[in-house]
């Protein structure tokens, strides 16, 4: 849905105005004086990949490390609950 705003009423709300941009999908059309100035509208979304997509990029990610359970091991050993005295 469109909304006119004044600009005033921008530089009051912009955080609100904002979210509803982004979470709504508003727009508003900002004047000043009367006289339309602006528009603020939602970018377009970035296409939804898949689940398979995901995997596939997890899949070509980085190499194994050998020694990453060996420091996660290490990191667990040294974790300890903080005494309260």
């Amino acid at each position: 849905m469109e909304y006119t705003i004044g600009a005033a009423e921008l530089a009051r709300n912009l955080g609100n105005v904002l979210a509803r941009v982004r979470y709504r999908r508003d727009a508003f059309v900002i004047e000043r004086n009367g006289t339309r100035i602006a528009r603020v509208v939602p970018v377009s979304a970035p296409a939804a990949g898949t689940v398979g997509d995901a995997l596939a990029a997890w899949l070509e990610g980085a190499d194994e490390d050998p020694g990453f359970a060996d420091d996660l091991a290490a990191i667990n050993a040294s974790d300890r609950i903080p005494s309260c005295s």
